[in-house]
């Protein structure tokens, strides 16, 4: 399905991005695997996505600093000869009221959440536009939807992918370069499995389905998204939150 495409995926050493990244591999594409700190995770998943018989590097860049993953994207190209699918998942949280939210961790949220995005479509948009093809795949939240208390950063930055998705989605239709987003929900990681089974509760009881996501339902949509089966599609947000935002 994804024979002879070159996908970069952000955020990729562990969890959701992690998933997105041996997915894609799964369907036959080489795959650039980008971390900040999770190093060991990385070269691991990149070493899994070598084992099935494809092309893959671990790349460390925040894609909070403009310059830095400006010259990731190119150093990526001039490597692999071009980069079909842009899957942004890197992101970080920095939990609390409203009101007890530092300036310094707002600011980090929508440094990495939302203007790391922004940077990796803004360094890849000349190239899509000479390939005159692209996938452009941001994962958003349903916090970003719905909103959610103790995460006013989290949620801002999300809503704001999608803004920033619909927008993109204008700009690059005309040369077949489609943009969509991904909002999970709740999603089985490390973060809600440390949650204790009180806040698990609270959770469950949010959800129609009435049980946590796997980060393979969001690799599996992730992979649609990026395929020629979805080239009618653009400047979408799919909700994969177990009927959360219904």
């Amino acid at each position: 399905m994804l024979e002879g495409k070159v996908a970069l995926v952000t955020g990729a050493g562990r969890g959701i991005g992690r998933e997105i990244a041996l997915t894609l591999a799964g369907y036959g594409a080489d795959v650039i695997v980008n971390y900040n700190g999770s190093q060991v995770q990385a070269e691991a998943a990149a070493a899994e996505i070598e084992a099935m018989g494809r092309k893959a590097a671990a790349v460390q860049c925040s894609v909070a600093e403009d310059e830095a993953c400006g010259k990731m994207i190119e150093d990526m190209l001039a490597r692999f000869g071009h980069i079909d699918i842009l899957v942004n998942n890197a992101g970080i949280t920095r939990d609390n009221l409203v009101v007890k939210i530092s300036e310094a961790d707002f600011d980090s949220v929508i440094a990495t959440n939302l203007k790391g995005t922004f940077h990796t479509i803004k360094h890849m948009y000349r190239a899509f536009l000479k390939q005159r093809s692209g996938r452009i795949i941001n994962i958003a939240s349903v916090s970003g939807i719905l909103g959610n208390a103790g995460q006013a950063n989290y949620a801002a930055s999300k809503a704001g992918i999608i803004g920033l998705t619909k927008s993109a989605a204008r700009e690059l239709a005309g040369r077949n370069v489609t943009v969509n987003a991904i909002a999970p929900g709740y999603v089985d990681t490390d973060m809600t499995q440390a949650m204790s089974e009180e806040a698990r509760g609270r959770i469950l009881s949010q959800i129609p389905l009435k049980r946590v996501g796997n980060p393979k339902d969001i690799a599996e949509a992730a992979a649609f998204l990026a395929s020629d089966k979805a080239s009618y599609i653009t400047g979408q947000v799919l909700s994969i939150d177990g009927g959360m935002a219904m």
